[in-house]
């Protein structure tokens, strides 16, 4: 019978820190793979017979070393810090070599004596990776594809992280990035660094703003917490006061009613990417992104000013699965992904070619919602879809607000708008 490929995880403790059924599969090895420094950790403990390969860079070898292995009848052992199963290598190389081929044993994970040196509970913590490729700085507005972005994301909404760091992304880069995202006085924020080393050294708590020249040695966990508990936000509804607008031109937003209505047509999922065109003050999509806490919001805006309300708005109302351009679209659009609904308040001209492009790139079961306030714009887009095949409908919409005439009230009547809401045939 072939043995198992172990993978065993480990601390800077060396030898001290492993279980004796971890220690003898060790002495044990024909092959062991590991960091260049981890394998310096054992290396008086290894058979002399034992080859020892660095895993440095070469990730993707790692599965073919250990199948070659094996299938030579040798005993392989992988060598990873903590416990290789949390945001370790020991499900990649489950997923490649199968749940049969492999043995894994934990060892108590960074994250857990991070928290045990800084003496907190950590059962309700969430816990995040950035230990990948350099992520380079933030940037407000950055999209999924940045590796701090679900840090961002967890920390809008939890009271507690932990957080496995890279040489790249640094405790010093994640503080610049909470600070520039206003969340610079909200977080506690301490290091651990260069557990069971002589160099072990705890740094904080401290306000992420104080972090942000931060040099620590490597490695190192970051510690997150909030100093007062979040409070809970209203995810949708919010009165239009709420919202920064463009004035005295009566204000370019998408009133409340009109707003509910066209969210609700979305049809939007917690993990929707949805497309804000003619954005205006951002209602429409900044209340989409809050409905969509997984998903993400590329919105576009040509009017300068406008634009730079809804980027306000975006900060005060601290969102950040949010990505706004100042252009007039269609241009740019091709770069954002396949959307799962579209909402267009504005055309900027170019409705007859957004209507098209939305068609094309709307992923399957998408709905594309647009408003409009006048006929021609109305008309428009209905000869476009027909043209285009698309299924579609419209619903009138007009609002009355109540108003104070002296000691009574009166009903003032909102503009009607037409909510046109359309999907892809299905062939």
């Amino acid at each position: 019978m072939i043995e198992p490929c172990r993978i065993i995880g480990v601390l800077d403790n060396g030898v001290s820190g492993l279980t004796p059924a971890a220690l003898a599969h060790l002495q044990s090895a024909d092959l062991v793979i590991g960091a260049e420094r981890t394998l310096a950790l054992f290396d008086s403990v290894l058979p002399a017979h034992a080859e020892r390969r660095d895993l440095g860079g070469q990730m993707t070898g790692v599965p073919v070393w250990v199948a070659q292995a094996r299938e030579a009848g040798r005993s392989v052992v992988v060598l990873a810090t903590g416990d290789p199963l949390c945001h370790g290598i020991a499900s990649f190389l489950v997923e490649k070599l199968g749940k049969q081929s492999c043995e894994v044993l934990p060892n108590v994970s960074t994250l857990q004596w991070a928290f045990a040196r800084l003496g907190l509970a950590w059962q309700e913590a969430k816990i995040c990776s950035v230990h990948s490729k350099d992520a380079g700085e933030w940037a407000v507005g950055a999209t999924p594809k940045h590796g701090l972005y679900a840090l961002l994301q967890a920390a809008r909404s939890h009271d507690l992280l932990a957080v496995l760091t890279s040489p790249d992304n640094t405790p010093a880069r994640i503080a610049r990035m909470l600070t520039s995202e206003g969340l610079g006085e909200v977080f506690q924020l301490s290091v651990v660094s260069g557990l069971f080393q002589n160099e072990e050294k705890i740094v904080g708590p401290l306000n992420p703003s104080q972090c942000v020249a931060l040099d620590c040695g490597d490695p190192n966990v970051v510690i997150l917490q909030r100093r007062e508990p979040r409070t809970r936000e209203i995810l949708f509804g919010l009165a239009d006061s709420a919202f920064i607008q463009r004035k005295p031109e009566k204000g370019l937003i998408t009133k409340r009613e009109v707003r509910a209505v066209s969210l609700a047509r979305m049809q939007l999922r917690s993990g929707s990417v949805v497309w804000d065109i003619g954005a205006g003050s951002g209602s429409v999509g900044l209340e989409a992104a809050r409905l969509c806490p997984q998903g993400h919001v590329y919105a576009i805006e040509k009017n300068q000013d406008d634009a730079e309300n809804a980027a306000q708005n975006r900060q005060q109302l601290g969102i950040t699965n949010y990505t706004l351009v100042n252009d007039k679209a269609p241009s740019g659009l091709d770069q954002w992904p396949d959307p799962d609904a579209i909402f267009v308040g504005g055309s900027g001209g170019e409705l007859d070619e957004l209507i098209k492009i939305a068609l094309q790139r709307l992923k399957p079961g998408g709905w594309l919602v647009m408003n409009f306030v006048t006929f021609e714009n109305l008309n428009v887009a209905l000869t476009a879809l027909g043209e285009l095949g698309a299924a579609w409908d419209v619903t009138q919409l007009q609002a009355s607000r109540s108003q104070p005439i002296l000691h009574m009230h009166r009903l003032q009547a909102e503009n009607p708008v037409w909510i046109v809401s359309a999907q892809k045939v299905k062939v």
